[in-house]
């Protein structure tokens, strides 16, 4: 180190040994483990500040780079006098001193603690900085000076603004007048700094500046400084747009009124000022949305100096020069270098772009003003418009997807289909302003084209059906145009690929449609698509994604034309061949030959069969699960197609792949290779025994599972059915019925609990049930055999479980009054020592009831009035026969069974008073013209209980797809919802959970009674004192909150809107009460964190103005102790909490711009800072890498 130092203070030696000697001295300072006594402390700094000033820039270099780890390093006082002398040699007359002192400057800035760790050094230090900066800003005549200054201010004030506090007012007084200098270079930079300062400043600060502005404006000393002041409000909207709300009022009609005075960059700056506080005040802007928008689409045309009424006759001329000669002649004395009337024609299709993008509820207005005139401007000059005016119709496009998304197709009512309606009507209009585009020179307008082509097939799939001829020569254009970049290429085929799957049945249609007759001859341009295509199919040097793009268009194209390509067919499918055999395409290979071999065009596919089936066999072998997904696929479409062209040896091979693949570890494998068995069983029956024990043991395996259900279940039932007709005799009715049944005759020891999981007694029901039906000559005997079954006393309750759930599958089905004992032995079970086996009765018996009703219904209801111990019971089976019975079959009966329900519906026991409501929901469905204003009437009568009921059955009638019910409901669900105003606590609860269900199954039905029910809905979100009570557990107090159901179900309610509502609440009403649950009961809190992560995606610009308020409960959770000696559950349930705080966190922090939050600055500094936070946070970024992009609640 000391030699360092001699070294570097010897100003004699030479300059390479300065160097080296500096460079030294970096490295020591940057070891961790250096420490300075005073004495050399105070000698290193002197030095370096001699360095600084070396003659050798080398040098220099070196030694502002020491300053930073010396900061750390060194006494508060030691970093005052370097700050000191830094800033004095920034007001030197050498220039290169000045720029390394500035650059000196900025790096200790950079190197400072944060304010959150307490030292106050850094306070001290900027403070110290900040006097010397303002002075030089005051009073520099020299520009360079004043511009680094300034710099380095907005630096200070972006990183540590708050511990700045009270410099804050002598900081806006030196920056005010700056915005009048004669340099706009200085006002730019001013202005920045201002942006700084904003973020961290005091409410009387603000005020203060923009009472400035404010009289500024309205003064308009000159156009030049206006220009400033608006800049300026639009940058400070930017980083602190929340605080400008409620200054916006007197804002507003000032900027309105300039964006009419004559002068285009002053335009400009309006247009941006617009544009910010649309996008940063969203509430305070409603008034005056509608002026804004007027405006922008009154300059967006706004080209003085070019004439487009005459575009239509002079396309043709525009065709040759000449028409571009004579118009330079006429225009000599104006140059178009001095017409800046495009930057605001940009700055008014930015700002429309951002009204588009936030105010989703404008919809229907923004199809019936704003898309004309943006398709009249799609013919646009300059292209950095151009792009402009193309993302804000793809913006408007794109707002018009979600409503389909969520309200799930059958759900969106006639309303949300309305700007769907006006965009399919504007499609031609699109079509014609595009089609001259799409011909056009600059690839960046082609590009933007293709963008908006493609998202327009997507929100309309079908809509450019009769558009396509007028598409193709621009799509061949740009595909064969020698000048296209591959990105280009890829935007064209990207679009291709869109409008072939979006148009499937329709855009073939245009060129081709396959199911109906058809007049337009698509053979002219097959010669045009076929070669283009096929040159990319060959090239081996290009882009994959062109590569994956043109295997898919082809497989298109021979699927829909493959019979008009004769001899190029071959060649074609052997170039297919090759791609299999490649790594990288092979799975778009496989998916195009499936798309292929599905064609009714029935594609000669014989000549790749015997080399291409080998190969997919040994993709089942790979370890891409998407890969084996799409073979199994492609082979069953195969085997279906072309069985006469495959040699069993062929199929053998792929059938020894089989066994492996079926596991519980992946069902959807598992059950699209049972599907692609069970082609096998039909096609080639033969084939089959030779596998069938090593693929039957592996099905027997997933069918005793607990995982298994759905898709897979039913694919497992279809290939037993299919096995049966086989007449194999290894594979044979009672054999199957043994190896099914096999587990839980084994285990029938006395004991009471069930060898398998619940599930699997149902999935072997299903299978035997199954198999008896494929196979009826068998079946009689096998239901007396699970009656005899039931009746032993030796039965196990396995084996009585799966009897009980047999006879629920048959019986369903078939009647089986032929069973005299069937009713007796059912009843009996009822009173059996087991839960599983009397439930198992009561499910048969509903579904035995639902086979044959005239005979056990009311016999059923009979039951139910006189057995109060077997009520219970009794009425899930009336849930079943309810459930499973045809609306038809039950009308005779509605009455008797409305009847008793009623009796019913006032019962003490919750668990009753559940299932009655069921059956009243379900029941209603039956008949809901009458029965629904029944259940309305019932609101008004009755106990708490019975209300509590009523609404319950309700929400057993909404379902997520449509049915009669819904219209009547839409009508009536408002009196239903009343109930969350209802005195009884209970009522209110099942009132949220209708409020739920509806706002997740079917969002129409409440979506215009918002304004009436949000404001009970947030009325349930407050903790209510009067529901705090404390009750005495031994020595102990402990307190209950009865309100804490009903809280948590209204945040639920509150999550569910987000996804389903998101247009129609207001925000930051929305987010006081996310506020308020962030501070909440520990289940409510891990309900707000999701919700917060969430709005951060959806809403992230309303999340930004709230972040200080939103943080400090995210702090205050991430930063608490457990108190030492609480119990295990304790510590897991704070660090479960603080998982999902942290992620909250995480979510924040992708919100654009937070890192201008001096709130989230501070935050991420204090977390960095402390080691058990920090390590949590890494923990949930992996976390979050290792999930897919969405949120796993996503139901967008």
């Amino acid at each position: 180190m000391h030699l360092c130092l001699h070294f570097s203070q010897s100003t004699f030696s030479l300059c390479p040994f300065r160097f080296m000697a500096t460079n030294d001295l970096m490295m020591e300072l940057q070891k961790d483990s250096i420490k300075l006594d005073e004495d050399s402390e105070k000698k290193v700094v002197k030095m370096l500040l001699k360095l600084l000033e070396d003659k050798n820039g080398e040098v220099q270099n070196l030694a502002v780079k020491c300053l930073g780890p010396l900061v750390g390093k060194v006494k508060e006082y030691q970093v005052e006098t370097i700050v000191d002398t830094l800033c004095v040699n920034m007001l030197s007359d050498k220039e290169q001193l000045r720029d390394i002192s500035s650059i000196g400057l900025k790096t200790v800035i950079s190197e400072l603690p944060p304010a959150a760790t307490g030292s106050t050094m850094t306070a001290n230090v900027c403070k110290k900085i900040t006097a010397q900066l303002t002075g030089a800003i005051g009073k520099q005549e020299d520009v360079s000076v004043q511009l680094e200054a300034l710099d380095i201010l907005s630096d200070m004030l972006s990183r540590l603004g708050g511990t700045l506090y009270s410099f804050h007012s002598s900081i806006l007084t030196c920056l005010l007048p700056q915005l009048t200098s004669p340099r706009l270079a200085v006002r730019k930079r001013a202005i920045i700094a201002l942006g700084h300062l904003v973020l961290t400043c005091s409410g009387n600060i603000f005020s203060e500046l923009t009472e400035h502005l404010l009289a500024e404006l309205k003064r308009n000393e000159s156009t030049s400084t206006t220009r400033t002041y608006i800049q300026c409000v639009a940058g400070i909207s930017r980083q602190a747009g929340h605080r400008i709300g409620e200054h916006l009022e007197k804002i507003i009609p000032l900027i309105v009124q300039y964006c009419n005075v004559d002068d285009d960059e002053l335009r400009e700056y309006c247009f941006q000022a617009f544009e910010s506080f649309v996008r940063r005040c969203p509430k305070e802007m409603d008034p005056h949305i509608s002026s804004v928008m007027g405006l922008c689409l009154k300059y967006i045309t706004f080209d003085p100096n070019y004439n487009y009424d005459n575009e239509e006759e002079e396309e043709e001329m525009m065709e040759t020069e000449n028409g571009e000669d004579e118009e330079q002649e006429s225009d000599d004395e104006y140059s178009d270098d001095d017409d800046i009337s495009w930057k605001v024609r940009r700055a008014a299709a930015k700002c429309l772009e951002a009204i588009v993008s936030s105010r989703h509820d404008l919809l229907q207005d923004f199809y019936r003003t704003l898309s004309p005139a943006l398709i009249s401007r799609f013919k646009e000059r300059e292209e950095n418009v151009k792009a402009d005016i193309f993302n804000a119709y793809i913006s408007l496009l794109k707002q018009t997807l979600p409503t389909q998304s969520w309200l799930h197709s059958s759900d969106a009512s006639g309303k949300d289909d309305v700007p769907l309606t006006m965009l399919q009507n504007q499609v031609p209009n699109i079509i014609k302003a595009l089609h001259k585009q799409l011909k056009e020179k600059s690839i960046k307008s082609r590009q933007g084209c293709f963008s908006l082509l493609t998202e327009l097939a997507s929100v309309l799939p079908g809509c450019l059906a009769d558009h396509v001829p007028a598409l193709i020569p621009g799509i061949v254009f740009s595909l064969a145009d020698k000048s296209s970049s591959s990105n280009m290429r890829i935007d064209t085929l990207s679009f291709l690929h869109v409008l072939l799957c979006n148009h499937q049945p329709e855009l073939v249609k245009v060129i081709r449609p396959l199911d109906k007759p058809y007049t337009f001859d698509a053979k002219p341009y097959v010669k045009d698509l076929f070669p283009g295509t096929l040159k990319r199919l060959k090239a081996a040097d290009i882009d994959q994604e062109v590569k994956e793009r043109a295997i898919s268009c082809m497989g298109q194209i021979i699927y829909n034309l493959g019979d008009h390509l004769s001899t190029d067919l071959q060649p074609t499918l052997k170039i297919f061949l090759e791609r299999l055999k490649n790594e990288i395409t092979r799975l778009t290979t496989v998916k195009a030959l499936t798309l292929i071999a599905s064609s009714p065009l029935k594609i000669d596919l014989r000549p790749i069969l015997g080399e291409g089936l080998p190969i997919l066999a040994s993709f089942l072998r790979k370890n891409q699960r998407a890969l084996k997904l799409s073979t199994l696929n492609a082979l069953d479409i195969l085997v279906k197609n072309y069985s006469d062209s495959l040699k069993p040896a062929m199929i053998e091979a792929v059938l020894t792949e089989l066994p492996v693949l079926i596991t519980e570890n992946d069902m959807h494998v598992s059950q699209v290779t049972i599907m692609f068995l069970t082609t096998l069983a039909k096609v080639y029956p033969s084939c089959i025994s030779k596998i069938s024990s090593s693929v039957l043991a592996e099905i027997f395996q997933l069918v005793h599972s607990p995982l298994l259900q759905g898709g897979a279940l039913n694919a497992i039932i279809d290939f037993f059915q299919a096995l049966v007709l086989t007449k194999t005799a290894t594979v044979g009715y009672s054999e199957l019925m043994k190896q099914l049944t096999a587990p839980v005759y084994s285990s029938a020891s006395a004991g009471a609990s069930l060898p398998l999981h619940k599930q699997a007694y149902h999935s072997i029901a299903k299978c035997v049930a199954a198999l008896s039906s494929a196979c009826p000559k068998e079946a009689p005997a096998t239901v007396n055999q699970f009656v005899q079954d039931v009746k032993s006393p030796k039965s196990s309750p396995a084996v009585q479980v799966l009897a009980f759930l047999f006879l629920a599958e048959v019986g369903r089905s078939t009647n089986l009054s032929a069973q005299r004992e069937l009713r007796t032995v059912i009843l009996d079970a009822f009173a059996s020592p087991s839960e599983e086996v009397k439930s198992a009765a009561s499910y048969a018996l509903g579904n035995v009831s639902a086979g044959n009703l005239k005979e056990y219904l009311p016999f059923m209801l009979k039951e139910i009035g006189s057995q109060p111990k077997r009520q219970y019971l009794l009425l899930h089976s009336l849930k079943e026969v309810i459930s499973s019975s045809p609306a038809d079959s039950l009308t005779p009966y509605v009455e008797d069974i409305w009847a008793l329900l009623f009796k019913h519906c006032e019962c003490t026991e919750e668990g009753t008073r559940n299932v009655v409501a069921e059956c009243l929901g379900k029941l209603t469905l039956v008949n809901p013209a009458e029965l629904l204003p029944r259940l309305r009437k019932q609101l008004s009568a009755g106990s708490p209980h019975a209300r509590s009921t009523v609404v319950t059955a309700i929400k057993f009638t909404i379902t997520d797809h449509p049915q009669p019910i819904d219209a009547l409901l839409k009508g009536c669900i408002g009196d239903f919802l009343k109930t969350l105003q209802d005195p009884d606590l209970n009522v209110r609860r099942v009132a949220l959970a209708l409020f739920n269900s509806a706002a997740h199954n079917k969002p129409s039905l409440i979506r215009d009674l918002l304004n009436t029910v949000l404001p009970s809905l947030y009325n349930e979100t407050k903790v209510r004192r009067e529901l705090i009570r404390e009750v005495e557990m031994g020595p102990f107090k402990h307190t209950v909150d009865d309100g804490l159901d009903v809280r948590k179900a209204a945040f639920e309610c509150m999550y569910t809107l987000l996804e389903s509502c998101l247009d129609r609440l207001d925000i930051y009403d929305y987010l006081n009460h996310v506020e308020d649950g962030l501070k909440d009961h520990y289940d409510i809190r891990m309900l707000t964190f999701i919700m917060l992560a969430r709005l951060s995606v959806l809403c992230p610009s309303a999340v930004l103005q709230r972040l200080e308020r939103l943080i400090e409960p995210l702090r205050a959770t991430c930063s608490t102790k457990v108190k030492a000696g609480s119990v295990k559950q304790e510590f897991e349930k704070q660090d479960e909490l603080k998982r999902s705080a942290m992620r909250a966190v995480a979510a924040l922090l992708t919100i654009p711009e937070v890192e201008k939050s001096p709130a989230m600055a501070e935050f991420s500094s204090q977390i960095r800072s402390s080691p058990e936070m920090a390590s949590l946070f890494e923990s949930i970024q992996k976390d979050s890498a290792s999930l897919p992009t969405s949120e796993s609640m996503d139901v967008s």
